[in-house]
């Protein structure tokens, strides 16, 4: 009991010390708000704002006003009310894209540059002619094919195919950290190729690969947003990426005064892709143990 309370109690000092470095930051404040507003508004917003069930004859395409703070859709209801309940395939997909291509990436990256030779050979060879595939036509054709009814199954398709360039970029940084002094001791002593990678190299890139997380979980937003604009991937929930289809389909490209309906959830997905980037800037700082001793 008295681990786990000092574990506790050692975690929490942490979080308030990532906390303090983030707020001196103030482009990733700002970004992690944006983040933390949407996480809410997604998974939390639902339950308190439910989406509306049948057509406002009066209210087809209202522009904004004091009832329709983002205006109204070609069936009259809030388009607000239906950012907040679209966001949460868009927000659930962009999380399980980036965290499982980077961890293919870190895997492969990090074995293939510390073992070196004909390993390293062999799988970038493999990873390079990965590379040559072009990934959304690819991706497009496997939608076509299987049944992508799921955001889990379509967020690990698109994991399958987003991992070698970032591969090799890990590849990169564990090259370049193997030749320190700490590396060198860890091989010395034999402790271990997973005890090398995972506790000796990682720590050392997680800034890095907090960032190429990011950068993976926002082109995982575009991905999933072009599959559902080109009728690709059926989906039953009004997400953010059907909602932009749904209003192109309507003419509201012809209808100035019915452009919020494309507006609203485009301007959700800028507006989370800019909090990741804002968040982004600051990871490095959270992440920097030479910057989290003077905290």
């Amino acid at each position: 009991m008295t681990n786990l309370t000092d574990t506790l109690s050692n975690l929490l000092r942490e979080l308030i010390k990532s906390f303090k470095i983030l707020s001196r930051n103030t482009m990733g404040m700002i970004g992690f708000i944006i983040i933390v507003t949407i996480l809410f508004l997604s998974f939390i917003g639902p339950s308190l704002w439910p989406p509306e069930a049948s057509a406002n004859v009066d209210d087809i395409n209202l522009g904004v006003s004091l009832k329709h703070p983002l205006g109204a859709d070609f069936q009259g209801q809030d388009n607000l009310i239906k950012v907040i309940n679209g966001g949460r395939d868009i927000v659930t997909i962009a999380f399980i894209t980036g965290i499982t291509a980077t961890l293919i990436a870190v895997v492969v990256g990090s074995t293939s540059a510390f073992l070196g030779g004909r390993v390293d050979d062999l799988i970038m060879s493999l990873v390079n002619i990965w590379l040559t595939i072009p990934k959304f036509p690819l991706l497009a054709v496997l939608a076509t094919v299987l049944k992508l009814n799921d955001v889990v199954t379509l967020s690990l398709l698109m994991a399958l195919l987003d991992w070698p360039g970032l591969s090799r970029q890990v590849r990169s940084q564990v090259l370049s950290l193997k030749r320190r002094d700490y590396v060198e001791a860890a091989v010395m002593l034999d402790l271990g190729t997973p005890h090398i990678i995972f506790r000796e190299l990682l720590p050392n890139m997680m800034s890095f690969i907090a960032i190429a997380t990011i950068n993976t979980m926002t082109f995982a937003i575009y991905q999933q947003t072009g599959l559902v604009f080109l009728g690709i991937v059926p989906y039953s929930s009004a997400n953010w990426g059907v909602m932009i289809s749904a209003a192109e389909r309507r003419g509201v490209l012809y209808n100035p005064q019915a452009m919020w309906s494309i507006i609203a959830p485009m301007g959700a997905i800028v507006l989370f892709q800019l909090g990741l980037v804002s968040f982004a800037r600051s990871l490095d700082e959270i992440f920097n143990p030479r910057l989290r001793i003077g905290v």
